[in-house]
């Protein structure tokens, strides 16, 4: 069944940027295909076939026309480019300045592997962001339809047309203002949380897109925190948490 043009819209930009980052690593020509570059790569977790990364805030996941090196991708590239048939995928992507765990897949039969798993339902994904206010209830589900924004298809807006989104939430704490809240991904499109939590009037600290630039963080207070998933070869549940970063610390004192 298809959704509105303003659904399919989201759906197939976020398809088609995972579509253009393969098509790009497959490519023959050069001058299309990331390269392998020397550069900073926090690993969490590493075997033949997944590797899990701690990527900083201010980092771009993959090459784009505006970033079109100093990637974390390519900074995986250049870690495993004397492994051969390697062909790093990625499966979690974040936006520049939200930080946290990527998944990477490391040839195209595990990328496939894990984006059926994914799709399925067996990948959970908790993300911690400091917001502005005071959420309640301290704990439900955010259910909003998601589109581009016609105006600015850099932005996503809530519309009845758009594509079905859900986001989990728990309030660990609220002090002076603000709550650090864990948020749990169902669906995993462009923005998610930081749309959804600024239209229940929580905008993550920070964010200059859907809320306000703060003194106290210089990006987006939003961290990728914990993923569990099964393993693409053994099958057995494995799971990954990153460190929070100093920037978001002091709001997240007892996590």
């Amino acid at each position: 069944m298809r959704g509105t043009p303003a659904s399919d819209a989201l759906l197939h930009d976020d398809a088609a940027n995972m579509r253009e980052v393969t098509e790009e690593l497959q490519s023959t020509d050069p001058r299309r295909r990331p390269q392998p570059e020397e550069g900073p790569l926090t690993i969490i977790y590493e075997d033949d076939w997944m590797l899990v990364a701690d990527k900083p805030a201010g980092v771009v996941v993959h090459p784009t026309y505006k970033n079109t090196s100093g990637t974390l991708l390519n900074a995986v590239l250049w870690r495993v480019r004397e492994r051969p048939g390697s062909q790093p995928g990625i499966l979690t992507r974040l936006d520049k300045d939200t930080s946290g765990l990527v998944v990477i897949a490391l040839t195209p039969d595990v990328h496939a592997t894990m984006q059926k798993d994914a799709a399925a339902g067996r990948t959970t994904k908790h993300y911690l962001a400091v917001v502005v206010g005071s959420p309640e209830p301290t704990q439900g589900a955010i259910v909003l339809p998601l589109a581009r924004d016609s105006a600015d298809r850099r932005r996503v807006v809530v519309t009845p047309d758009g594509a079905s989104c859900e986001t989990r939430y728990h309030v660990l704490s609220t002090s002076e203002g603000r709550s650090l809240v864990r948020c749990e991904l169902i669906t995993g499109r462009t923005h998610q949380i930081r749309v959804h939590l600024a239209a229940r009037g929580w905008p993550v600290l920070g964010d200059r897109v859907y809320g306000e630039p703060d003194a106290r963080i210089a990006r987006q207070a939003l961290h990728a925190w914990r993923v569990s998933l099964p393993h693409p070869i053994t099958r057995q549940t494995v799971a990954f948490e990153a460190p929070i970063p100093a920037d978001m610390g002091q709001f997240c004192e007892g996590v």
